[in-house]
């Protein structure tokens, strides 16, 4: 029996012409469902029809019916729907309240009012499951994306939910962390919980998945997991000229806050054209490593140099970036700040943006906000270029239009550093790959990545 029906489903978002999801049809049982499709086709939508916030938070209008769990989403309040299914969204920092980890996943129990004895046994489960047992004391605001995320995925767990609905949940996690993500949610659904992933990361997803609906443009089709194939290769852009002089250098380097040492005794430099990628865990130090190199974060000894020229640098919630009222604006406002000449239209057409040029960046889905984003940083020719998960939230054709304006750069001589998680992103185009842990940066083979 179906725990979740949509029938006949339109939606559009306020002040939108064109349906968002369009006359869709679909019933999710019990099981593992992953929800495909590229970026902007509706996945996230689809996602929030089924805890409610489409359409009572976001508004708008919606024609046809769902009801999940036996309530009809169209007449149930968001707040009842909330205690039968537990929701992840993309951005974790989108779903944090408060400043302490175990008061974080606290904080639905307190709202469904669980007598205050049970709740330790609720939160450590949770903890447990989530795979981040290890960062209870800590303060959220010192967590990296990745441990945020499943601090998020834990808050939900801990509501012990009829439905989890999972948008993106592995976007910002290291290869381990992932797998405990994914073996989590395989786990609950064979527990007779229905699990819903959107994900762009499916080969461990789909062979163990009772359904998958793709999503694109708005209209969602049904496809049996065994016809399901893996999406090709990234491309691998040839090198036009070797790398050259120096770029940017760290001498005897620490860093590190009031709770703990993050970085110590680092030395190492990057060269003009060079592609240098930083891997390791969530929380190894990897974003502390741009910050430095960016000159944002000041060491505690040792000594940072840079060549002169633009820095662009794109953080780990590049939300935080966008703030003009068109995409185009934002584009605009880089190249207008840096004296250079080259038209908008340049990035927006590399990074496939042309057709959204004109909207509001941060109304845009989690994607395509990466992308603009990186549109916002990257037109013209900065000489540092500093991506922090350039490729979260990304489908395939992103992926290889990023590979491409990352490879021209290069080309062009910007010394590029990358934090990812993302081995394809490696194996296109980095030149060296930095493991980054337990204070130290240390060489890594490219055959070693991922492992």
């Amino acid at each position: 029996m179906a725990i979740a029906r949509l029938t006949r489903l339109t939606y559009w978002y306020p002040n939108q012409g064109s349906p968002a999801l369009r006359d869709v049809s679909a019933a999710i049982e019990d099981g593992l469902t992953v929800v495909a499709g590229p970026s902007g086709g509706g996945k996230s939508t689809l996602l929030r029809v089924l805890n409610g916030l489409v359409p009572h938070f976001h508004g708008g209008r919606i024609a046809g019916a769902a009801v999940v769990s036996g309530m009809s989403v169209i007449e149930t309040p968001t707040r009842r729907m909330a205690r039968s299914v537990g929701f992840v969204f993309q951005d974790p920092e989108l779903q944090t309240v408060y400043d302490s980890v175990e008061r974080e996943v606290a904080f639905g129990l307190e709202n469904i009012a669980l007598p205050t004895r049970e709740m330790p046994v609720r939160i450590d489960d949770a903890l447990h499951e989530a795979g981040v047992e290890h960062l209870a004391g800590r303060r959220v605001s010192t967590l990296s994306g990745g441990e945020r995320q499943r601090v998020a995925i834990a808050s939900a767990l801990a509501m012990r939910p009829r439905v989890l609905v999972l948008d993106e949940p592995t976007s910002q996690l290291d290869p381990a962390g992932a797998a405990l993500v994914l073996a989590s949610a395989t786990r609950l659904a064979r527990e007779g919980r229905a699990v819903v992933v959107s994900e762009h990361r499916l080969d461990q997803l789909v062979p163990a998945a009772r359904a998958v609906l793709e999503v694109d443009r708005g209209s969602v089709t049904s496809i049996r997991p065994e016809t399901w194939s893996s999406p090709p290769a990234p491309i691998k852009p040839p090198r036009r000229h070797a790398p050259a002089g120096e770029a940017w250098s760290l001498s005897d380097v620490s860093v590190g806050f009031a709770e703990r040492a993050v970085l110590e005794h680092v030395t190492l430099a990057g060269r003009a054209g060079e592609v240098i990628a930083l891997t390791g865990p969530n929380g190894g130090g990897k974003t502390t490593l741009l910050r430095v190199i960016a000159g944002g974060l000041t060491p505690l000894a040792g000594r940072v140099e840079r060549r002169p020229g633009r820095i662009a640098y794109l953080p780990q919630n590049p939300t935080a970036l966008l703030h003009r009222p068109t995409l185009l604006d934002e584009v605009r406002l880089t190249l207008e700040r840096s004296h250079e000449t080259e038209s908008p239209d340049v990035i927006l057409r590399a990074l496939g943006l042309v057709s959204v040029a004109g909207h509001y960046p941060r109304d845009l889905s989690c994607g395509e906000r990466q992308r603009a984003a990186l549109a916002a940083v990257l037109p013209g020719a900065p000489r540092l270029v500093l991506l922090d998960e350039p490729t979260r939230g990304m489908d395939v054709a992103a992926r290889d239009a990023l590979i491409l304006l990352v490879a021209r750069l290069r080309d062009e001589g910007s010394s590029i550093v990358l934090a990812t998680h993302d081995s394809s992103l490696i194996c296109a185009l980095a030149d060296r790959v930095l493991h980054v842990s337990d204070g130290a940066v240390r060489e890594r083979t490219p055959e070693l990545v991922g492992a």
